[in-house]
């Protein structure tokens, strides 16, 4: 018993400090490798358009969460631009608590990336995605399976290094990867 609270005190330390050299922005999803949650949307322009989870299906996709106030999404918005231009994987956007003119005005101001994007102001559906705060990418496979999720602003690295993998492999076995 003697030796008991010194060891057990020794270890907390130890899992604190390995928890310190954890990088935060590479957490897993547990939606990874599951179909993508259900939702309905109203659509940012016009919310009498609806968009929902079955939108993004039959080929590889990008659902991107992004919010005016959020200065990631800023930084990264431009290499959006450069993705959507190039056209190999169409994105479509969740508009995460925010206003709507603002949101509008943003898009119109720095360009649209997105085929479409959902309105999601009090964050419901984001929720269902496990989403932490903005900017966040989901990679999706043909049939709906959350295959990838990036937290933080995209740059050309972690799309090189993480997204072109991933949608290759989905586009040479006609599917999700590893399937």
């Amino acid at each position: 018993m003697r030796y008991l609270v010194p060891a057990g005190f020794f270890l907390l330390l130890v899992v604190f400090f390995v928890g310190l050299r954890l990088n935060p922005s590479e957490v897993p999803s547990p939606l990874i490798g599951k179909p993508a949650p259900a939702f309905e949307l109203p659509t940012l322009s016009d919310p009498e358009a609806n968009f929902a989870t079955g939108d993004m299906l039959g080929r590889p996709a990008l659902l991107n969460v992004w919010a005016t106030w959020c200065a990631g999404c800023r930084v990264e918005h431009e290499m959006l631009m450069q993705l959507s231009r190039a056209g190999d994987v169409p994105i479509f956007g969740l508009n995460y608590r925010d206003e709507r003119g603002p949101a509008l005005e943003w898009l119109q101001a720095l360009g649209d990336p997105y085929k479409t994007v959902g309105y999601d102001p009090e964050g419901v559906a984001s929720l269902d995605w496990g989403v932490y705060g903005a900017p966040e990418t989901f990679l999706l496979a043909p049939d709906g399976t959350v295959v990838y999720k990036h937290l933080g602003p995209l740059d050309p690295g972690s799309w090189e290094e993480e997204f072109v993998p991933r949608i290759r492999e989905m586009i040479a076995s006609g599917g999700s990867p590893g399937r």
